[in-house]
């Protein structure tokens, strides 16, 4: 079963293994429609940060199937690898962003100098300007959503995540919003109306929400006089009229594209394009994922020493004639050699106090097979039909006896499809 912790219901426990593949190794993080974990890919050998949903509400459904949708190739845009389904929980998976995200980087720091704040808004407009020519519009721009590979005091990488909310701007509507989406304090005026289409000049408006908090260390409120508090830090009257720009009530007085106010923004001279140009400011962009639990290495699962496997009888070596004798390690039986095993110890996450785990069996390999999704890039072509993102269902080999588990998950996958269907046509109506 989840653990239960602090009255929530985490979704997902210590060392279980989803869709035959992903190993979930830590938290990372929680919120309201589920839990990010650091999990551990048996089959491309790598560490991935798995978004693992419940499918108990059409809202959450509806954002897995947004997000999951987005295949767009750009350096500053963070998308899925691929999604998989498993009982009633599916989760997207992502690469791991170590960096934290701006709002992060603005708690470290406090308000960032002017070429810092302008080189993060460059990265930041590039990234609007790939999704806008794919016709999507974000509609949640915030410093909370733009992660940060941890570069230290070297060039920052911006990537804008989750696309939860996005929606395409010439999508077929039966219907106008009735209710507002996005965050207060950067979602633009004109979004909080009912009735209101997606507008890429919306995803404009936050990110000059976003520059005021980076220059101020503040977050903005519907009461902030943009003005004044440029004014107050001193940034430089070109950088300062983008932002006023930027950030104007009134669609038409912002630029007409993300193109447009990269342009404006070159012309102030403060994007740097290298560590040099930055300069020494003090800034620096820290690792902020915590240390892998004790099992696990930069590698994955770490694999136990030969003579440390306690109980195993000594045999003599095969192919060396006179080997000394080394302890016979017995084969795995599903779970990777070296795994962390899951105890009845009380254990610590940063997320809340001492818990008891709730001991699991063992999980059993099994094979999967691959469900293959559509890449497409920024020029609206395919990627290569090997690319990562994939669903991986599980399947168990023949023979096992291992039936009833087979039908629990292909029952599942069934209503999965049912629920994402579902959610496909009421992301037309809204």
């Amino acid at each position: 079963m989840p653990v239960q912790q602090d009255g929530l219901h985490r979704v997902g426990a210590v060392g279980e293994i989803l869709a035959g593949r992903y190993e979930l190794v830590d938290p990372l993080g929680e919120g309201g429609t589920g839990v990010v974990w650091r999990a551990w890919d048996h089959r491309e050998r790598r560490y991935v940060a798995a978004k693992v949903m419940r499918q108990s509400d059409a809202g959450s459904l509806l954002r897995f199937v947004r997000e999951q949708a987005v295949r767009i190739d750009h350096r500053h845009v963070l998308t899925p690898h691929g999604w998989a389904g498993e009982d009633d929980r599916v989760l997207l998976t992502m690469p791991v962003v170590r960096g934290g995200s701006a709002a992060t980087l603005v708690g470290d720091h406090g308000a960032l100098p002017p070429v810092w704040a302008a080189t993060l808004l460059d990265q930041l407009l590039a990234a609007l300007e790939s999704i806008h020519a794919e016709g999507l519009v974000h509609r949640d721009v915030k410093p909370a959503n733009l992660l940060l590979d941890a570069t230290g005091r070297g060039m920052p990488r911006v990537r804008l995540a989750d696309f939860g909310i996005a929606a395409a701007v010439d999508q077929p509507r039966l219907t106008h919003v009735t209710h507002s989406v996005g965050t207060l304090g950067y979602a633009a005026p004109e979004t909080l109306e009912a009735g209101w289409d997606p507008d890429p000049r919306a995803d404009l408006y936050g990110a000059g929400l976003t520059a005021v908090e980076l220059l101020t260390a503040e977050r903005p409120t519907a009461q902030t006089d943009v003005a004044a508090v440029l004014d107050q830090v001193r940034v430089p009257s070109p950088f300062a009229d983008l932002v006023l720009r930027l950030a104007s009530p009134l669609p038409d007085d912002r630029p007409a594209s993300a193109t447009e106010a990269r342009a404006q923004l070159a012309a102030t001279g403060l994007v740097a394009r290298s560590a040099q140009e930055l300069g020494d400011l003090g800034v620096e962009v820290f690792d902020q994922l915590p240390p892998l639990p004790e099992g696990w290495g930069e590698d994955g699962p770490a694999a136990p020493a030969v003579g440390d496997v306690a109980g195993a009888p000594a045999v003599a070596s095969p192919d060396v004639p006179g080997a000394p004798a080394v302890p016979h390690l017995p084969r795995a039986t599903g779970r990777p050699t070296g795994s962390r095993e899951v105890t009845g110890e009380p254990t610590r996450t940063d997320l809340g106090p001492p818990t008891q785990e709730v001991p699991r069996p063992r999980v059993e390999a099994t094979a999967t097979h691959r469900v293959e999704q559509p890449h497409t890039r920024a020029d609206g072509g395919e990627q290569d039909p090997d690319a990562p993102a994939t669903a991986d269902v599980a399947t168990q080999p023949p023979g096992t006896g291992q039936a009833r588990p087979q039908l629990r998950t292909g029952l599942a996958l069934v209503v999965l499809g049912l629920l994402m269907m579902l959610a496909s046509l009421l992301l037309v109506l809204v």
